[in-house]
C-alpha cells in the first residue's frame, strides 16, 4: 500500500461527562475526507488511545471507518501491551475496513523491552495481523526509541510496510530511510495520479454505477462487471516506507527522504500541513518553507507542549469538534486558550 502526504492524526471526542461523543467523531472524519489530506490515523496517541477501553476503542474505529470516504487511506492505533490484545484489535480494523494497522510499542515493561523483545512483539503482531503493520517510534510517550538497526530488520517482513517516526530528530529519519532502502518492494495499486488505492477503494460499492478497473483490463478489451464507479488504477512498485510524526520537520523529513507524514496539527489545520506537501511535490521549495514555518510554532507549542487539551481546543477553533479531554488529562487554561487562538488567527479550515 502506497504511504504517501499528509495524514491526519485525529482526536476522540468527548462530552463533558468523558463519554464518547460519537456524533462528533462522525463529524469529524466526514470533514477530513472532503480535505486534501491523504489518509486519517484513528486511535493514534492524539486520539488517547491508552485512555479508551477494548470495547469503546472497537466502536471509535467502527463509527470512523463508516464515515470515512474510500478514497482516504485508513489506519487504526491497535498496538496494545501484549501481542494477544493487539492481535484482537487488528482483526476487529480489518473487520471494519482499515487499510492498515499503527502500531506503538509496549511501555509498561520497558525495562524488559530489549532489541530481542520489540522484534518478536512486531514480528509475532505482523505474522497474525490480516492488515499491513506500520511501526510507532515515539519516545515522547514510550521510554525509548526503536534502534534504526531494528527497523531495519523488521522492514524485511512482507506485512510491515512502514515506520511512523515522532522523535523529531531530521537526521534519524534519513537513517530509517538508508537502513530499509535495501527492504522488499512490493508491487502496489494506485490511481492514474499515482495516488494510493486502497482496498477499500477497490471493493464494489452498493447503489453506483461502474467500479474500479485495471488499466491493463481496459487496455486488453476485458469486460469486468462492478458495482462501483470506474476509476482506473495501475501499479507501482514501493518500498518501506518512513512518515515524519513531527510537524516541525515535515520539509526537512521529506528532503531526508520521508514519503510523507502523520500528524497531530493535522488535526486542526489539515489544509495548512498538505500545503507543506503540496509545495515540495510541486519541487517549489521556497513555497514550502514558507508554509513550513507557519506549522512549526503550532506543532511545537500546540501539540508539543500544550499536548491533546491544546489540539482539542484548536480542533474546536478551527471548526473540528475537538471536545473535553478523558483524565487524568487536564484542560487548557483562559490564557492558553487565547494563546492558541492567537497562533491560528491566520491558519483557518
Amino acid at each position: 500500500m502506497l504511504l504517501e502526504g499528509v495524514f491526519a492524526a485525529v482526536t476522540t471526542p468527548f462530552y463533558s461527562d468523558e463519554r464518547i461523543y460519537f456524533r462528533k467523531i462522525e463529524a469529524n472524519i466526514a470533514r477530513y475526507s472532503r480535505s486534501l489530506l491523504a489518509g486519517i490515523v484513528v486511535l493514534g496517541s492524539t486520539g488517547e488511545a491508552p485512555l479508551v477501553g477494548e470495547d469503546e476503542a472497537r466502536e471509535v474505529l467502527r463509527v470512523a471507518a463508516e464515515a470515512a470516504a474510500p478514497e482516504k487511506v485508513l489506519i487504526a492505533g491497535v498496538g496494545r501491551e501484549s501481542v494477544k490484545a493487539t492481535v484482537e484489535l487488528a482483526l476487529a480494523a480489518a473487520g471494519f475496513r482499515y487499510d492498515a494497522i499503527l502500531v506503538r510499542p509496549p511501555s509498561y515493561y520497558a525495562r524488559q523491552m530489549s532489541s530481542a523483545a520489540v522484534l518478536h512483539y512486531y514480528r509475532s503482531i505482523a505474522d497474525r495481523s490480516p492488515l499491513p503493520v506500520i511501526i510507532y517510534n515515539i519516545p515522547q510517550c514510550v521510554p525509548y526509541q526503536i534502534p534504526v538497526e531494528l527497523v531495519g530488520e523488521l522492514a524485511g517482513h512482507p506485512n510491515i510496510i512502514g515506520i511512523k517516526d515522532s522523535s523529531g530528530i531530521v537526521e534519524r529519519i534519513g537513517a530509517l530511510v538508508a537502513a530499509t532502502q535495501h527492504a522488499p518492494r512490493r508491487t502496489v495499486p494506485v490511481t492514474q495520479m499515482f495516488e494510493a488505492a486502497t482496498a477499500r477503494m477497490l471493493e464494489p460499492r452498493a447503489g453506483a454505477e461502474g467500479g474500479f478497473v485495471s488499466v491493463g483490463d481496459l487496455a486488453g478489451g476485458a469486460a469486468v462487471a462492478t458495482a462501483g464507479p470506474t476509476i482506473k488504477t495501475r501499479s507501482r512498485e514501493v518500498g518501506f516506507q518512513v512518515l515524519c510524526g513531527s510537524g516541525g520537520t515535515v520539509l526537512e523529513s521529506l528532503e531526508a527522504g520521508a514519503s510523507g507524514a502523520i500528524l497531530g496539527c493535522a488535526a486542526f489545520a489539515p489544509q495548512a500541513c498538505q500545503e507543506i506537501y503540496l509545495a515540495w511535490k510541486d519541487h517549489d521549495l521556497a513555497l514550502a518553507r514558507e508554509k513550513q514555518e507557519r506549522i512549526t510554532i503550532l506543532s511545537r507549542r500546540v501539540v508539543g507542549e500544550l499536548g491533546i487539551a491544546g489540539v482539542k481546543y484548536a480542533c474546536d477553533f478551527n471548526g473540528y469538534f475537538g471536545g473535553c479531554t478523558r483524565a487524568p488529562l487536564l484542560g487548557v487554561t483562559a490564557k492558553e486558550k487565547a494563546e492558541i487562538e492567537s497562533l491560528l488567527t491566520e491558519i483557518r479550515n
